[in-house]
Order: structure tokens, then C-alpha cells, then sequence
């Protein structure tokens, strides 16, 4: 889960990384009366969306009096920042800053240990500086065993060029940065820029933090952290009902057992759906081991629901769960559904008990199943139902 960046402030404040004040403002008038409470003077009106390139947007605006920081508020509010409306704000304290850096701890996965990165040279786009000037950017791998200690915090200090009168305040900083990672379970911290005021302090002035859902039972505070409003429906839906599902943005509805099978799935058909007019996969969907009428019935309708999906393809592979049970399962999953079923799925299984499994099928001969035997060939014809339905 991304956090918006004043729910990152908040994080990083809990856990003692310097920040500026910063009031959360939904309206003009709010946006006024938080100026007014950080003293009057200059702040900073920036749109809460969960996308880069908000300065350049105009989403991130200077006001030097409340009734200014209303003014900025009124322009930001419904801006379209890269396919994402602004409908919150938060009014921050400005600051006088000397220098920007940058910093971020982060996993790791190819090599299946933590990450962190420094620079001196912060506030741009960190991709643009990997790419124009990689030796600007420290690299520095952590031990998820030790974390950042003292000694790891110097040696990033050290290998990103971090002056000697500010290095020990940046160290100590980082280390703060890193209880944020390690305490909330976060797979992401990340400060852009990370700023020495004029008078000398080290400030996380921008925050971005992602938060590993899969953690969620040791946080139970992290669910107000949640934005239902932002999350996409289905996926609101199918987290209800228990289910792996992500949203894409093509026209072959997936289902399938197991996440590797899913991924290998998704492969396929989009190899597939290139001879027909381009068509891709529409969601990541995982059943998992079981394959009961209700759970095959949650996610058809899910993915039925689509208004994108022409077709769907379920791919399983028959283990623990047996295939005349997935069989089962499908013919009374579209028993449930009923009417709300209209649109052709291809059924792939293999493994144990596929054949009983497919005389279930072939003897239930539902008008919209149609069964394949095997993966490509199952793609194939799902992609192809699909460009048809387009």
C-alpha cells in the first residue's frame, strides 16, 4: 500500500525523523485556516495523489499568506496530475533550504536483501540522476539481519560524499529512517528531498512510503491508512472476498491456481493476443489451492463485472485440489451467476483427475464453456473470443 505524502509525514514523525508541520485541507477554506495555524506566513500547497510530477503539474504551489494559500488551494483542487484527481491537499511550513540530498531504503528482491541509496544531489527525479550521473548515487546493501546501525549509516554517509559538518545529523537521520522501515514493515522509504535548512537542521521535507500488505495482521492501525474512496472497486471487492486479484487494463479475464501459474498465464496470453488485434490480459487472479463453487463464483463475478473483459480464461492445473473438483466448482459457480454470466469462458485443467474433470464439463455443456487442452492453445482461443467481442 503507497501512502500519501502526509501520511508518510505523520509515519516519519512517529518515529522521530525530523519534519515540518503539515495540516491535511480538502477545501479552499481549510487550506486558509491550516495556513493560519502554522503561523501566517509562508507554506507550501501540495496535492495529495500517489503519482510523481506533481511540481511540474502545477500540483505544488508557494503561498505567502493564508488568504494566498486559499487562492493556490482552489487551483490545485481537481487538477488531473497523470490520470489521478486531486481532492486533498496538505498545506505545509515552508523552509529556507541550503542544500538538497536524497535518500531511500528499499527491497531488494534479485538479490534478496535490502537496499539503500544516497545522494548529495537531491530533488530531481532520482530515475534522471541514475541514468545522467549513476556515479552521483550511492548503492549500498544492507543486511536484513543487522538493518542500519551506526556503523552502516556512516559507511552510506561516506559513499554518497555527504560533507563532514553535516554527515554525523545525516547518519543519525537515516537511522531514524530505517526504524520507520523496519517497525512499520515497509518495502519503501524514501525522501526526495531530504534538506539542510539555512540554520543548519536536516529535514525530510518530501516522504513516500509503501507498506507490505502482506504484514497487515502485525498492524492493524495501518487499515486507516487505507483510501477506499482511491481504490479501485473490483479490487475493493475482491479483497472482501479473500481473493489475489489485481486490475489490468486488457479484455482476458484470467483466473487460474497458484501465482506462478497466474504470471505464466498472463505470459501467454499476452503472446497470444498479438496475432489477434493486440488483446491482453484484463487482471491477475488467484484462486489458490481451493476451487469451490463460491470462491470460482466470487471471481467470475468479479471479473464479469469488468465492463473491460470480452472473455475469460481459467487456467488450472489440478493438485491438491483435483480437477473434478474445479470442474464442480465452475458448473455451479455459473449456476449462482446465473444471467449475470454472458460472456465465453475457455477452460484449461490439468493434472490430477483431469479427465473425470473434463467429462464433467463436456456433459454439463454450458453454452458459454469451452474447453482447451492445453495452455496455448487455451490462450489462443481466449484471445481470439475476446478481439471477436471487441
Amino acid at each position: 500500500m503507497d501512502l500519501y505524502e502526509y501520511q508518510a509525514r505523520d509515519v516519519f514523525e512517529k518515529h522521530g525523523v525530523p519534519v515540518l508541520g503539515g495540516i491535511v485541507a480538502r477545501t479552499p477554506e481549510e487550506a486558509r485556516a491550516a495556513a493560519e495555524r502554522l503561523g501566517g506566513g509562508t507554506v507550501v500547497v501540495k496535492a495529495q495523489v500517489k503519482t510523481g510530477g506533481r511540481g511540474k503539474a502545477g500540483g505544488v504551489k508557494l503561498a505567502h499568506s493564508p488568504e494566498e494559500a486559499a487562492q493556490r488551494a482552489e487551483e490545485i483542487l481537481g487538477l488531473d496530475i497523470k490520470g489521478h484527481v486531486v481532492r486533498t491537499l496538505m498545506v505545509a511550513q515552508g523552509a529556507k533550504i541550503a542544500e538538497e540530498y536524497y535518500f531511500s531504503v528499499l527491497l531488494d528482491r534479485a538479490e534478496r536483501r535490502y537496499l539503500a541509496m544516497a545522494s548529495v544531489e537531491g530533488g530531481m527525479e532520482i530515475e534522471q540522476l541514475a541514468v545522467e550521473r549513476p556515479e552521483a548515487l550511492a548503492r549500498v546493501a544492507v543486511d536484513p539481519l543487522v538493518g542500519i546501525d551506526e556503523a552502516k549509516a556512516q559507511e552510506i554517509v561516506a559513499a554518497a560524499g555527504f560533507a563532514a559538518d553535516v554527515a554525523p545529523q545525516v547518519a543519525d537521520v537515516i537511522q531514524k529512517l530505517w526504524g520507520v522501515y523496519k517497525n512499520e514493515d515497509a518495502t519503501l522509504v524514501e525522501v526526495n528531498p531530504l534538506v539542510r535548512t539555512e540554520d543548519g537542521r536536516i529535514v525530510a521535507l518530501d516522504g513516500k512510503v509503501t507498506l507490505d500488505a502482506n504484514a497487515d495482521f502485525r498492524h492493524p492501525d495501518h487499515a486507516e491508512l487505507e483510501d477506499a474512496a482511491a481504490a479501485d472497486p473490483l479490487e475493493a471487492r475482491a479483497k472482501e472476498a479473500d481473493l489475489n486479484y489485481v486490475k489490468l487494463d486488457g479484455s482476458v479475464g484470467i483466473i487460474g491456481n497458484g501465482a506462478g501459474l497466474v504470471m505464466s498465464t498472463l505470459d501467454v496470453v499476452a503472446y497470444a493476443g498479438e496475432a489477434h488485434g493486440g488483446v491482453r490480459p484484463a487482471n491477475f487472479l488467484d484462486i489458490g489451492g481451493g476451487a469451490s463453487a463460491e470462491v470460482m463464483a466470487a471471481g467470475l463475478d468479479i471479473i464479469l463485472s469488468d465492463p473491460q473483459v470480452k472473455a475469460v480464461f481459467v487456467n488450472v492445473f489440478g493438485g491438491i485440489t483435483a480437477c473434478d473438483a474445479v470442474a464442480t466448482g465452475i458448473v455451479k459457480a455459473l449456476e449462482i451467476l446465473g444471467d449475470h454470466a454472458t460472456k465465453p469462458l475457455v477452460v484449461r485443467l490439468d493434472g490430477n483427475n483431469v479427465v473425470e474433470g473434463r467429462r464433467i464439463l463436456a456433459e454439463a455443456a454450458h453454452p458459454l464453456v469451452t474447453l482447451a487442452d492445453t495452455m496455448d492453445g487455451g490462450a489462443d482461443k481466449a484471445a481470439e473470443l475476446a478481439h471477436a467481442a471487441a
